[in-house]
């Protein structure tokens, strides 16, 4: 099954002599349980690609599916109802509530999404224990280490049983031995679960985890290398 197809994407920025296309014109699809590294240097579009198919940012023209269903011209509030359904978000940057307790954290996307207390926290338990921090669950994200902090991010895309986690350079402020246990976290969702992995990256030991890799350049797919 095709989870996300891209055709003809562009993305521009600015108008007129300061425009900047960071894309320009990718065709692309992903199958449901694959990991894909999206790998590029700095200022290739890799980046732009992602918050495209993570439905963060909209197109300037081509078309984008999800789950066989064309997202153009649908309106903000179904977009973020998509979102909050389908994907899962881990950053390099943890994005955590400081002075909130590793609980509250995780169950942020189940709080946006109107689910009852009680459906909530079954749901945080079940995702903390599957990044084994349940004993954290009281302490608050100061008291973590950057690996713990990870981890709760992990838990926080998970809880919503999404489909597709998408991770942009997830270990990129960890030290190996700790970027090392979130990858097998991942690919261990990937594998276990069925998940749908996309993986922005340019660590190359990381891209050559996943089933494929895609490369891009100057806003373009130069390659695609699949195990």
């Amino acid at each position: 099954m095709i989870v996300l197809e891209a055709r003809n994407l562009t993305r521009v920025y600015g108008k007129g002599e300061s425009s900047f296309n960071a894309l320009k014109g990718i065709d692309l699809k992903i199958r449901e349980g694959d990991s894909v590294a999206i790998v590029g240097k700095s200022g290739s579009g890799k980046s732009t690609l992602m918050h495209l198919l993570a439905l963060l940012d909209q197109p300037t023209s081509g078309e984008l599916f999800l789950m066989g269903q064309n997202v153009k011209g649908k309106k903000a509030s179904e977009l973020n109802h998509l979102r909050n359904e389908t994907f899962g978000f881990v950053f390099q940057q943890f994005f955590m509530n400081a002075k909130d307790t590793v609980h509250e954290n995780v169950m942020l996307p189940l709080k946006i999404n109107g689910m009852r207390r009680s459906q909530r926290k079954k749901l945080v338990d079940e995702a903390l224990q599957a990044v084994e921090l349940s004993e954290k669950s009281k302490n608050k994200a100061t008291d973590l280490s950057g690996g713990q902090k990870q981890r709760v991010c992990i838990a926080r895309a998970i809880v919503n049983k999404p489909k597709i986690i998408f991770a942009d350079e997830p270990t990129g402020n960890l030290d190996s031995t700790t970027g090392q246990k979130v990858e097998d976290l991942l690919f261990g969702l990937n594998k276990k679960e069925n998940i749908t992995l996309v993986i922005v990256t340019h660590d190359p030991e990381l891209a050559d985890r996943c089933d494929r890799q895609i490369h891009i350049k100057d806003g373009l797919v130069i390659e695609e290398v699949e195990k």
